[in-house]
């Protein structure tokens, strides 16, 4: 018999009920309250909860999934299926507590407790990554923290594991005490303490008491004296204390962040001597959470280099909002990570920054744990919901349902999740953006799996927060008053149409550009009411252009007249763009074509030069420097010359993404940014400030064993002269990842190794050798990300990270997410 299992008599006896109804001698080893996520029937024992829904209703289902092993606390149950076994207790989460309890006290296991009010999954998960190479880790799986969370984590220990980290969360007082009997630790870990979970406490000091009970008998207590106000040092818990502060005197006193790299640099004094380290994010929750880590890390003993080495090579959580493609032309935002009244609000601030539809959904669960009555909770998202201007609401839940005639706009109500996707083939979703916001135990993801396209393997992640960072970067090089201009032409580089549209009007840039009338066109009837410049104009999409409200680029006598004979003769003179060529020789108006254009913008009424520009040739290049301010001379010169001869003023620009930067002189009245949004900056060494916005990823189909002699892919061109292995992936040319990158040329990463390309790229797939990388089917692989760069991939095959972007087909799914 396993160690982690237990024949059905002796978890009778660990429970102290004798047996009751006990037919057969099964071995359990595995622990049941949901009975949709049976995955060995007859070795699970389902404990019927009374939690939001009579866990009792379930034991039918339970039973059909093949379960013949119950829990329960209603005897009447237990006649309906004779040939099971049934313990019956007066309280199954008691009872599932203390079965896992007394499994936990089988075991001499090392065990680190985290609680606090945010950020402790992260914390967990980061230790896990840090400390993995050194235990075998057994831990929370995902955030469950809970009274049922708690018990099912620590059913997973066995002998083989070295180290325990568990998490635990609370929402009202008396809580603790039973999840520190189940959790036993040795270690505790307090994150913070914040207004979240609020709910059931007489005050901010009686939550800490009540979350500090979790480590009454620790040897080590890890926390900051910032969280714990109220509590003298010699009160708290612990054999030995471990503090860090950014504020105070303590055993980690942090003296400074420093942003590099969208990473922070971080320096502390410890021992007298002052440390540094490395965290490879750039927000304020992931600073924090770092050095959480970084004193766990420092606490157990690890040098302060080896601390360092570590905290570098961490990976993200996932906890952001994600924006997909949805059903029937949907947009679908999923955000059912967390659910309280301030993640709502950021919520819904994100749903109302998508002007791609009329309609506004909300998908909303019950919430808990807010600290407010059902009434005041409720009213108060009904206040929310109608300052965000959402249109329509799908309630979940018994608390928000009992509340539904608060609510001043088309809604309709369901008791659960699962009673909504019985219902849904009925619904109607159209053309509308769907927020769906959920506690974790509504389970949402069964909801947004209803409403989200299928997804190909081949996916380019778009990182909202990180372009907006890139945005706020530039922006910071402007003088005062100076404008901005977006380019988001061609796909915006790449990366989406209305998605970045819409981030970029609600960060309030003054202009965007588009190359050609019918991608101005798409993000007007997206939402998008802007000034929108477009910089190819067509004689035969004047029409157009005019009906929604675009401004054409005029760049010669011919564009520019065809454009006035369309106008009709009204009163409005239409806003134009003046295109001025300085240098670069594609495409405007010369110094010698002034005599012929400024008698005609002198005396033409039908247009209203609202801008005019030239375009840099090589602002990014310090030997074209001289070049750079001649272009900016002529521009001038020419500039003032129209200027004089309209008699009124219009906006002056000519610096693109490198020359907001390097040429602070050419920034005139606007400036025009284009790839240094996504990232990228040619004049930036090592694009030093900037964010990644983008990260291409495909997933690996099949893995084979070639031999020396073998040919690998079309023509017979590929091949391993020593024999090896090759993983075939899910990206070819048709997705943009060009013919050019075959043979050895590209490479991509595979376990964060990088893994040459071999053979011919095809059309829909390619094929990497990985031999001598831990890889398998359906593992992730990286294009390009923040480690292999957009420019990276540009100098493989000789050419520029713009048309890498471009390059990049709409087939490939955009996925958004947004923190």
């Amino acid at each position: 018999m396993s160690e982690s299992s237990y024949t059905i008599q002796q978890i009778a006896e660990q429970l102290n009920i004798g047996s009751f109804k006990v037919k057969y001698d099964t071995l359990i080893s595995t622990l049941l309250i949901d009975s949709r996520s049976v995955i060995s029937p007859e070795t699970s024992l389902f404990f019927a909860i009374q939690a939001h829904r009579n866990g009792h209703e379930f034991i039918s289902d339970a039973y059909a999934s093949g379960i013949r092993s119950f829990v329960i606390s209603d005897p009447a149950y237990a006649d309906l299926y004779p040939d099971a076994n049934f313990l019956l207790v007066n309280d199954v989460q008691q009872a599932l507590q203390q079965l896992a309890a007394g499994h936990r006290s089988r075991f001499n296991l090392d065990v680190i407790a985290i609680t606090g009010s945010n950020g402790k999954t992260v914390v967990k998960e980061w230790l896990y990554q840090l400390l993995a190479a050194d235990f075998n880790i057994v831990r929370s799986p995902k955030s469950f923290n809970s009274q049922l969370g708690v018990p099912l984590s620590v059913w997973q220990i066995s002998s083989e594991h070295t180290l325990g980290i568990f998490e635990a969360g609370i929402s009202k007082s008396d809580e603790m005490t039973q999840l520190a009997a189940i959790i036993q630790p040795a270690t505790g870990i307090l994150t913070n303490i914040r207004e979240a979970h609020a709910e059931g406490f007489a005050s901010p000091k009686d939550k800490l008491l009540e979350k500090l009970k979790l480590f009454k008998d620790i040897k080590l207590f890890i926390y900051s004296p910032d969280y714990t106000t109220g509590v003298a040092v010699k009160d708290l818990p612990g054999e030995r204390k471990f503090s860090w502060s950014t504020t105070v005197k303590a055993d980690l006193e942090i003296l400074f962040v420093e942003p590099i790299k969208g990473r922070n640099y971080i320096r502390a004094r410890y021992k007298d001597e002052e440390i540094e380290c490395l965290i490879p994010f750039s927000d304020r929750a992931s600073v924090e959470n770092g050095i959480i880590c970084w004193a766990t890390l420092l606490a157990m003993g690890y040098s302060p280099e080896e601390a360092d080495l570590r905290l570098e090579k961490l990976t993200a959580v996932n906890m952001r909002l994600t924006l997909k493609h949805g059903i029937n032309q949907c947009s679908v935002i999923d955000d059912s990570y967390s659910a309280d009244i301030s993640s709502l609000a950021i919520a819904l601030d994100f749903l109302r920054l998508q002007n791609q539809h009329v309609i506004r959904t909300l998908i909303l669960s019950d919430l808990y744990e807010t600290g407010k009555s059902d009434k005041d909770l409720y009213t108060e998202i009904a206040g929310l919901l109608k300052q965000k201007q959402v249109g329509r609401l799908i309630g979940i839940g018994e608390h928000i349902s009992a509340f539904a005639g608060l609510f001043e706009l088309e809604s309709s109500f369901y008791e659960s999740t699962q009673d909504f996707i019985q219902n849904f083939p009925a619904m109607h979703f159209s053309n509308e953006t769907i927020l769906v916001k959920g506690a974790r135990r509504f389970e949402f993801e069964r909801i947004s799996k209803l409403l989200t396209q299928k997804i190909h393997d081949t996916v380019m992640e778009i990182d909202l927060n990180a372009l907006a960072n890139n945005l706020k970067y530039y922006k910071a090089k402007l003088k005062p008053g100076v404008k901005v201009m977006a380019m988001v032409k061609a796909f915006s580089y790449g990366s989406g149409s209305f998605e970045i549209a819409n981030l970029l009007q609600y960060q309030k840039v003054d202009y965007l550009a588009v190359a050609y009338a019918d991608e101005g066109i798409s993000l007007r009837k997206a939402g998008i009411t802007m000034p929108i410049m477009v910089m190819s104009p067509e004689p035969s999409a004047f029409e157009a252009i005019v009906k929604h409200k675009l401004e054409p680029e005029l760049y010669n006598m011919d564009i520019l007249k065809s454009f006035i004979d369309f106008l009709p003769d009204t009163q409005f003179s239409y806003p134009v763009h003046l295109k001025i060529d300085t240098g670069m020789h594609r495409l405007g108006f010369e110094e010698p074509d002034l005599p012929d254009l400024l008698p005609v913008l002198r005396l033409e009424e039908k247009i209203r030069i609202v801008s005019a520009f030239s375009h840099l040739a090589a602002s990014e290049d310090a030997q074209q420097d001289e070049f750079t301010a001649y272009q900016l001379q002529r521009y001038n010169t020419m500039a003032a010359t129209i200027r004089a001869e309209l008699g009124y003023d219009f906006i002056r620009h000519i610096s693109n993404t490198s020359a907001i930067t390097r040429h602070p002189d050419a920034q005139l009245d606007m400036v025009r940014i284009g790839i240094g949004l996504y990232g990228f900056d040619s004049g930036i060494k090592g694009n030093s400030g900037l964010h990644t916005v983008g990260v291409l990823k495909t997933t690996i189909t099949q893995i084979k064993k070639v031999g020396p002699l073998e040919t690998i892919g079309y023509g017979r061109r590929g091949s391993l002269p020593g024999g090896g292995t090759i993983a075939t992936v899910k990206i070819g040319y048709a997705d943009g990842y060009r013919r050019s990158f075959g043979n050895g040329v590209g490479k991509m990463l595979v376990d964060g190794k990088a893994a040459p390309t071999v053979g011919s790229i095809a059309m829909d797939m390619c094929m990497l050798d990985i031999t001598g990388i831990d890889a398998k089917t359906g593992d992730e692989v990286i294009v390009f990300n923040d480690q292999l760069t957009i420019g990276d991939l540009a100098e493989q095959i000789g050419t520029i990270p713009y048309e890498i972007l471009t390059n990049i087909s709409q087939r490939v799914k955009r996925v958004y997410f947004y923190e």
